[in-house]
């Protein structure tokens, strides 16, 4: 029985990360599949550049809620419910889940966006210090280049390396690798259109309509 409900947390952790954000936004405000625009991804930068400002920084938020939710109150839950010995390690599991359920995601057919912000979410419910650690390195880049997948790549590296710097334990440090790793190969397209001098910087300050 204690097995079925923390697979329950699990399973509910990547039903939550599943929600759609950019797409139901899309379809909301302005009658689109944000699939068809754009990069085509789902996330908050895309939805950003599409649909707006607003929209997509409101996109970024809920996002970031999904992740940060599923390891603290989520995950506080189903442990009241079931306690476990390794809490750490129960909340590490349900960030994953959520993250997974972000990229791909069960009502879009499993594919979704990047997990950047789903990511962000967990990192602050597990270290928030890591988080804004992280965040800095993102924003120095971002302010440096204009490429959100740059400055989200550097920063998803930066986390484990944080981690490991505040000593961390074992398990922390491996999620924190796993999800650099889960990003970087999210950024495939990414990478190949800086390669090729494709790649669109982002300004905050511009709205773009399809």
């Amino acid at each position: 029985m204690a097995n079925l409900i923390l697979f329950s947390g699990i399973f509910a952790a990547y039903v939550i990360g599943s929600i759609p954000t950019g797409y139901i936004f899309g379809r909301v405000f302005r009658g689109i599949d944000i699939r068809q625009f754009g990069s085509g991804n789902v996330g908050a930068t895309n939805t950003l550049r599409v649909i707006g400002r607003v929209p997509g920084l409101i996109v970024l938020a809920i996002d970031i809620l999904k992740g940060f939710l599923c390891v603290t109150y989520l995950a506080g839950l189903f442990m009241y419910l079931s306690p476990v010995a390794r809490p750490e390690l129960y909340k590490v599991f349900m960030g994953l889940a959520a993250i997974a359920g972000h990229n791909w995601t069960v009502f879009l057919k499993f594919k979704g966006g990047k997990g950047v912000a789903t990511s962000a979410g967990v990192v602050i419910g597990l270290a928030a210090n890591i988080f804004w650690l992280g965040f800095l390195i993102w924003l120095i880049i971002f302010l440096i280049t204009g490429y959100v997948s740059i400055a989200s790549i550097v920063a998803s590296v930066s986390i484990p390396i944080f981690t490991l710097a505040f000593n961390q334990s074992a398990e922390l440090t491996i999620f924190m690798s796993a999800l650099c790793l889960i990003i970087v190969y999210k950024h495939r397209s990414n990478l190949r259109r800086l390669k090729d001098g494709e790649e669109k910087k982002l300004s905050l300050f511009k709205k773009k309509r399809p």
